[in-house]
């Protein structure tokens, strides 16, 4: 079955980490995010994807190449302009539009059983099937209303105070028919959940609602990214993780954190709950707890993204802390 991978965001809640490359191509425990993807469809016989671009797109093509290394086949189309998360799919339409398709958001870390939802998209003959699960912690995720397995519209986000039934959220893993494109907008931008479904229940379509168990990590800020690395490297038993030529002094006390490639930590440093991306210098007896930390050298002159966290210049380091 063919699949499509939504990787065209911008990222920009994950800035600084997104100066250099787009949100799915970040590392997580020294693989891509768009990777762990890429491998969770392969797992599923999903083995010819196609891979939408638009901001920094080399650095996506960098991090999956032809798709090998993950056990599938790679087909990418750029969008000149940015499409949203059904646009893409109108942008791709030649290669999807002949069979039923899988689409994943390439920011997601999941084992949901897919062939579960598979077997709800079969039962149900529906148009498409949503993979939802709830929303236990009320997160800022817009609630998907269902009745009898099938959804029935959108709302907004849950209140925290709210102590009842957990609402339902999208976890942008979704099976269509290729009738979909029926509701699908030709050439501009649109959403799935705002543009093509409320559209197509209003003519009678079916929506099924596969409500899934199992993990599932979305990775769209620097906290989101930073404490599901550490809940990830938990599992592994480990410390922290460390790219290609990282240096640690053995004198450095280091808990609990990220490392990209090429970061040294000397003698003496602190270290508990944080990121340091690529080339990043810590020094001797410097301590650095719950932050992101890039080169200085990286954001020097650059203007933050609107919904980035700001941060400070610490040296030759440009420090985000995530504690306020």
């Amino acid at each position: 079955m063919r699949a499509m991978v939504l990787s065209a965001g911008y990222g920009t809640r994950l800035w600084p980490l997104t100066q250099q490359r787009t949100k799915p191509a970040i590392p997580i425990l020294g693989k891509p995010l768009v990777g762990y993807v890429a491998e969770y469809l392969a797992g599923y016989g999903c083995n010819d994807i196609v891979v939408n671009l638009h901001h920094l797109p080399e650095s996506v093509r960098a991090a999956l190449g032809d798709g090998s290394k993950f056990g599938v086949r790679l087909q990418y189309v750029e969008e000149p302009e940015i499409l949203g998360t059904s646009g893409a799919l109108d942008n791709a339409r030649e290669l999807l539009e002949d069979q039923t398709f899988v689409v994943v958001n390439g920011k997601i870390i999941t084992d949901i059983d897919l062939n579960a939802a598979f077997e709800t998209h079969r039962r149900t003959h529906a148009l498409a099937t949503l993979v939802l699960i709830p929303n236990v912690n009320r997160e800022r995720f817009s609630e998907v209303k269902t009745k009898g397995g099938f959804v029935t519209g959108f709302g907004g986000v849950p209140q925290v105070t709210d102590h009842g039934t957990p609402p339902l959220m999208f976890t942008g893993i979704q099976i269509l028919e290729h009738e979909i494109f029926n509701y699908i907008p030709r050439n501009v931008f649109s959403h799935s959940t705002s543009d093509v479904y409320p559209q197509a229940i209003a003519k009678g379509e079916l929506i099924a609602a596969h409500v899934a168990e199992g993990k599932w990590r979305e990775l769209s800020t620097l906290k989101r990214y930073l404490d599901i690395s550490i809940d990830m490297l938990k599992e592994r038993h480990q410390m922290f993780s460390a790219g290609s030529g990282c240096v640690i002094s053995e004198a450095a006390s280091v808990n609990h954190a990220i490392l990209w490639d090429n970061v040294s930590i000397a003698a003496g440093a602190k270290v508990n709950r944080a990121v340091f991306a690529d080339n990043v210098r810590i020094g001797e007896g410097e301590t650095i707890e719950d932050a992101v930390v890039v080169p200085r050298s990286l954001v020097q002159g650059k203007t933050p993204p609107v919904k980035a966290l700001r941060g400070r210049v610490q040296g030759d380091n440009f420090v985000v802390s995530l504690t306020g």
